[in-house]
């Protein structure tokens, strides 16, 4: 099974060995995505309806460089900090998926860099390019 790394144009460097994304089979597999700009700065520090905004539009242009949309997304991993802001990513959340809602779950836990809120790693069924 071939893959394909899925490196979004004017995406930065991570700060660990991976890509954004990775297609196999017509499947995507978007690596845990952080509120991050190119030099991997945290953006929208104490927003989480921001950040995970942010986050969702990182992940659609994984996507879409692949070939797929939003549409073909199966699966969300959520990491957030707090509970208390699940409301607010719940609230952007939905509208990045307004039809048939994609399988998820979501877990508070620590994050790489303590101003992040929120990260979203994620699997879309694009098919064949």
């Amino acid at each position: 099974m071939p893959k394909q790394a899925i490196i979004p144009p004017g995406s930065g460097v991570p700060l660990a060995p991976f890509v954004p994304g990775t297609l196999a089979d017509g499947v995507v597999y978007v690596s845990g995505t952080l509120p991050f700009d190119k030099e991997n700065n945290v953006v929208h520090v104490g927003d989480a309806a921001a950040q995970t905004r942010h986050v969702l539009e990182i992940i659609k242009s994984v996507i879409e460089t692949a070939g797929g949309t939003m549409d073909d997304v199966t699966f969300n991993s959520i990491f957030i900090t707090d509970w208390a802001n699940y409301a607010a990513v719940n609230q952007v959340y939905a509208g990045y998926f307004p039809g048939d809602k994609p399988a998820r779950f979501c877990i508070q836990c620590g994050l790489v860099k303590p101003d992040a809120l929120i990260e979203i790693a994620t699997i879309a069924h694009i098919g064949t390019p």
